[in-house]
């Protein structure tokens, strides 16, 4: 759908350029370690979620989601993917969006284009963000799992996944 990886994207424009570069020199060890097969996706996830998140007032972080999701997303959107979701809409199709990137700046956006979504989901406490996942990260099986829980599948004559 992106052209781009959104987490990178997103966390850059809510942190600013210089702590988003200093957090990845940070983070290179569990990234590093995770692409060898080390530590999981959800853990890894979780890490730099932690890194750079943790401790931000939740309106504080929603809002910059916002923002990101209205503002910025919208210029690493793949062309022919646009071109896809104006074709479904004016043919009133149902359109989910799966994503393992974080809900918050990904739902904005597609609610406008008409589109629900299914994504990883953040823990909140005491209004602030904690740097844990609810529950699992969704990527890989975990997608299939949620969209099994979300959609009646064998309710569509045709399904068209990208």
């Amino acid at each position: 759908l992106t052209t781009k990886d959104t987490l990178f994207l997103f966390t850059r424009y809510a942190v600013g350029s210089f702590r988003f570069f200093w957090g990845l020199i940070l983070l290179i060890i569990p990234m590093g370690l995770q692409k060898m097969g080390f530590l999981s996706a959800h853990f890894t996830k979780e890490i730099f979620l932690t890194q750079f998140f943790k401790g931000i007032d939740a309106s504080d972080f929603v809002s910059k989601a916002e923002q990101f999701s209205l503002g910025i997303l919208p210029e690493y959107i793949r062309p022919a993917a646009m071109q896809a979701i104006k074709r479904y809409s004016a043919e009133q199709a149902r359109m989910v969006i799966v994503s393992a990137s974080p809900e918050w700046w990904i739902r904005p956006w597609a609610k406008q284009q008409g589109i629900e979504v299914i994504a990883t989901r953040l823990v909140f406490s005491e209004g602030k963000v904690t740097g844990a996942i609810d529950g699992l990260n969704c990527n890989r099986d975990e997608k299939v799992n949620r969209i099994r829980d979300y959609l009646k599948l064998e309710e569509y004559e045709r399904i068209i996944a990208y």
